[in-house]
């Protein structure tokens, strides 16, 4: 058996598709192929990845014999265990599910986690580098995504997270809310957009918070083309003052932001 046809075999005993192996190989389809086939041979550092990922020696893949003649010797020389029958530390550590049910071309749920494990795909995914419509993951790309760094459409929740609706302890979208948040609407301790509320809030038409700076300014300290220092609750007589120059030099605010001055 050459190598190419015990790659295959081992690959199908998985199976996983040349594209799906060329992914934890970390190569495209076309290389697995040229494996497979015989056009090509694997790099020293693909031979020992894919010694610890099948649970099989080196020799085995190289040397042209059974599988039947392939064991471990252990360093005391008293054991020999069949390959075949041993997982690899690797393989232990590591915990894979895939839906074989699709939507839209993506798994419905993917779940790939654990030494040798890096990405997740599907409507629904946990994993390192995870993308999806929902995903969880360090890095975590989707509609909803949550992780160390997330990225999503309509919501991302992560110490770094970017989206429509972002959380985070560096958050930016759309609405962010964070230690420091980035956006149209922002809410955080140092908030940075729009309009922005925090105990920093820096905007370019309104500005709340401890230090407060933009078109419209309010707080203990206001500074602005119409900046008014306050402290607690804003007196009626301010807030009508707000709302007039919000109705007449800034008729584009949204109805929510201006109600508060109504």
């Amino acid at each position: 058996m050459t190598l190419g046809e015990k790659i295959m075999r081992l690959r199908q005993s998985k199976g996983l598709s040349q594209e799906e192996f060329g992914e934890k190989m970390g190569v495209s389809r076309q290389a697995v192929s040229k494996w497979e086939t015989g056009q090509a041979m694997p790099d020293v550092d693909k031979i020992i990845q894919m010694s610890d990922f099948f649970g099989v020696t080196t020799d085995y893949l190289l040397k042209n014999e059974s599988e039947k003649t392939n064991s471990v010797n252990f360093d005391n020389g008293n054991a020999e265990l069949n390959n075949s029958s041993k997982k690899s530390i690797r393989e232990k550590l590591h915990f894979e599910r895939k839906s074989n049910k699709t939507f839209m071309g993506l798994p419905l749920y993917h779940i790939n986690i654990g030494l040798g494990a890096y990405r997740a795909k599907g409507v629904f995914s946990i994993g390192i580098i995870s993308t999806g419509l929902i995903s969880l993951g360090l890095l975590s790309v989707g509609l909803l995504s949550w992780g160390i760094v997330s990225i999503g459409l309509l919501l991302a929740l992560g110490n770094i997270s970017v989206g429509g609706v972002a959380l985070g302890g560096v958050a930016a979208g759309v609405l962010a809310l964070g230690g420091v948040a980035l956006g149209v609407f922002t809410i955080g301790g140092c908030s940075i957009g729009v309009y922005s509320i925090g105990g920093c809030a820096i905007a370019s038409q309104i500005a709340f918070g401890g230090y407060a700076q933009g078109y419209i300014a309010i707080g203990e300290q206001a500074i602005g083309t119409h900046a008014f220092n306050v402290a607690g609750d804003i007196p009626q007589n301010i807030k009508a003052e707000i709302a007039e120059i919000i109705a007449r030099e800034l008729p584009n605010t949204p109805q929510f932001i201006a109600n508060m001055f109504g």
